[in-house]
């Protein structure tokens, strides 16, 4: 099997298995050592795709059930598909504006503490993780294990939203709802400077 098919069968299955499954990416086969921890750093080292992810897991708070728990596995999911799509190689242009775009977009949804229909938040969720899971898949390193790879990006993803949310439950005290809002602005603004050094370093 090639490691890009290899890849593209394990994102998906390691998307559907996020939320319930933590643990089961320590049974998994293969080289742990090297793709997993490749696959988890990737997004918890890079400041944009943890704002957005955070971002989101906030939102979800905001927005209390079901989109606390809807959000936050919509997003590796359909991150997931995106993961298939870099790892394949798929031109998509304009994937780190896209990813600048989502924490200006999230930030402002937990500023504003946007609460539109259950299914635009999503989508809007959804659309967004394309990017993440694209960055990911496209930078699968060629030593790695695709498989550990795989898994390791989405269970750091899903730890972000997990930490988004346990940060969103201040939301029910009316000083806590403020300083999400005020932490919702900072992320947008977070955005707003990886989309100029993306046009300034471009």
């Amino acid at each position: 099997m090639s490691i890009k098919l290899e890849f593209l069968l394990m994102s998906v299955a390691a998307g559907c298995l996020l939320e319930p499954s933590v643990g089961l990416a320590h049974v998994g086969q293969g080289d742990i050592s090297g793709g997993f921890v490749a696959g988890l750093e990737h997004p918890i080292f890079g400041l944009d795709h943890v704002v957005a992810m955070v971002a989101v897991g906030i939102w979800g708070a905001q927005l209390r059930a079901p989109a606390i728990w809807v959000l936050p596995v919509t997003f590796p999911l359909v991150m997931s598909f995106g993961g298939i799509l870099g790892g394949l190689g798929v031109p998509i242009p304009g994937i780190e504006i896209g990813i600048a775009v989502s924490a200006i977009v999230l930030g402002a949804m937990v500023a504003f503490a946007a609460r539109p229909s259950l299914w635009i938040a999503g989508v809007i969720v959804g659309v967004f993780a394309i990017f993440h899971g694209y960055a990911h898949g496209a930078e699968l390193p060629e030593a790695a294990n695709a498989i550990s790879y795989a898994m390791g990006f989405v269970i750091a993803t899903g730890s972000l939203h997990v930490l988004g949310i346990l940060i969103g439950v201040i939301n029910k005290w009316r000083v806590g709802e403020k300083c999400l809002r005020a932490g919702g602005a900072l992320i947008a603004l977070c955005g707003v400077y990886f989309l100029v050094s993306h046009f300034i370093g471009g």
